[in-house]
C-alpha cells in the first residue's frame, strides 16, 4: 500500500523502508507492545527450557489478562506458524512458569485468565495457504502485517483474527490448574451465554442486535469477542469495548479518552478516577434499541481508534 505526505496540497510518497534486522523489529513492539497490540510487557526471548529448547520472542498479557505469546518474522518464506504453535502448546502446558514470569514483571497481584491464550504472528506478509492453515486450527490466533516507511511510519494491520474465543462452546467447565500449593483447583472458563441467563427476551434482542452491529464494524471479521466473570470484552488487536450486563440494560466502557470522543447527546461520563469493570475509561449505557444509533456511533469512534 503507497503512503503520502500531503504538504500545501501536494503530495510526496514515502519509499517503504525495511528493518536491518528482526531483533530491532522485536525492540520496537516491546517498547510500544500496549500501544500496538493492546498487551502489557512481560518477558523478551524467553526461554521453554531444556526439555521444550526454543526462545518464546515476547511474552504479555493483554487487557483482560489473557496470556499473549508474540512472534515475529522479517520475511514470509519463515515458518512462524508451526513455531507459534509450539510455543503456545508449550504454554498451556507450564502455566506456573508464565504465572511467575508476569508477577515478576506486572506484581503479585495480576490476574491471569488462561481461558483461551492468545498467539499473535507478525510479519511482512502472509499467505493465503497461511490464512486457511490458521483459521482450521481453530486456536485464538492472529496474524498480523506491518510494512515501515521511511524512518518515521509504521504500518499495522489485522489480516485474521477468531471472530471469538476458542472455548466459547463451553459453559463454565472446568479446566485443571495447578495452583502454588501443588493442589489442583479447577478454573472458570466464562461464555457470553454465561452473561445472558435468565436474561428476559426482549433484554436477548437488545443485547444480540447491539452485538450484531460490533462485528458489522469489520467485514473482514478480525474482532474478537471474549467473555470474562464481570463483562464482554469486544477488541480489534486491542479492546475498544467492554459491556456489562444490568437487570434491564447495559454498562458499557468505551476505550478513548474522555476527552477525544465526540458524544453530542452527552451519553458518557469520564471514569478514568473512579473504580469500574472495563478496561476503558469513558462509560455509556444501552436501555433500548432507539438508543442504539447513538451509542454505536460512541462505539465506532472508540474502534476506529484500533485501525
Amino acid at each position: 500500500m503507497p503512503l503520502y505526505q500531503i504538504k500545501q496540497n501536494s503530495v510526496q510518497q514515502i519509499k517503504p523502508a525495511s528493518f536491518k534486522t528482526e531483533r530491532e523489529l522485536q525492540r520496537l513492539f516491546e517498547e510500544n507492545l500496549e500501544s500496538l497490540l493492546g498487551a502489557r510487557f512481560i518477558a523478551s526471548e524467553f526461554t521453554t527450557g531444556d526439555r521444550q529448547r526454543g526462545r518464546i520472542d515476547t511474552l504479555g498479557l493483554d487487557e483482560d489478562g489473557t496470556p499473549v505469546i508474540i512472534e515475529y518474522k522479517k520475511t514470509s518464506k519463515e515458518n512462524v506458524i508451526n513455531q507459534g504453535l509450539f510455543y503456545l502448546d508449550w504454554l498451556v502446558d507450564h502455566k506456573g512458569d508464565f504465572t511467575i514470569a508476569a508477577q515478576e514483571a506486572l506484581g503479585k497481584d495480576v490476574e491471569i485468565d488462561w481461558a483461551s491464550p492468545r498467539l499473535i504472528l507478525v510479519a511482512e506478509s502472509f499467505s493465503e495457504y497461511d490464512k486457511y492453515a490458521v483459521n482450521r486450527i481453530g486456536a485464538n490466533i492472529q496474524l498480523w502485517t506491518y510494512r515501515k516507511y521511511g524512518d518515521g511510519f509504521l504500518f499495522l494491520e489485522s489480516i485474521f483474527a477468531n471472530s471469538s474465543q476458542a472455548a466459547s462452546k463451553k459453559s463454565k467447565s472446568e479446566d485443571v490448574i495447578e495452583t502454588d500449593s501443588g493442589q489442583d483447583e479447577p478454573e472458570i472458563i466464562y461464555t457470553t451465554e454465561d452473561h445472558l441467563r435468565d436474561k428476559s427476551n426482549e433484554f436477548r434482542i437488545l443485547f444480540e442486535t447491539f452485538r450484531e452491529r460490533i462485528f458489522v464494524l469489520n467485514a473482514d471479521g478480525d474482532i474478537l469477542e471474549k467473555a470474562s466473570k464481570i463483562y464482554i470484552s469486544y477488541k480489534h488487536g486491542k479492546n475498544f469495548c467492554e459491556v456489562a450486563f444490568l437487570a434491564n440494560s447495559m454498562k458499557i466502557w468505551l476505550d478513548i479518552p474522555y476527552g477525544d470522543i465526540d458524544d453530542p447527546n452527552k451519553l458518557c461520563r469520564d471514569v478514568s478516577k473512579v473504580g469500574h469493570h472495563g478496561t476503558g475509561h469513558t462509560e455509556t449505557k444501552l436501555s433500548n434499541l432507539s438508543e442504539l444509533d447513538d451509542v454505536m456511533y460512541l462505539v465506532e469512534q472508540s474502534y476506529r481508534q484500533t485501525l
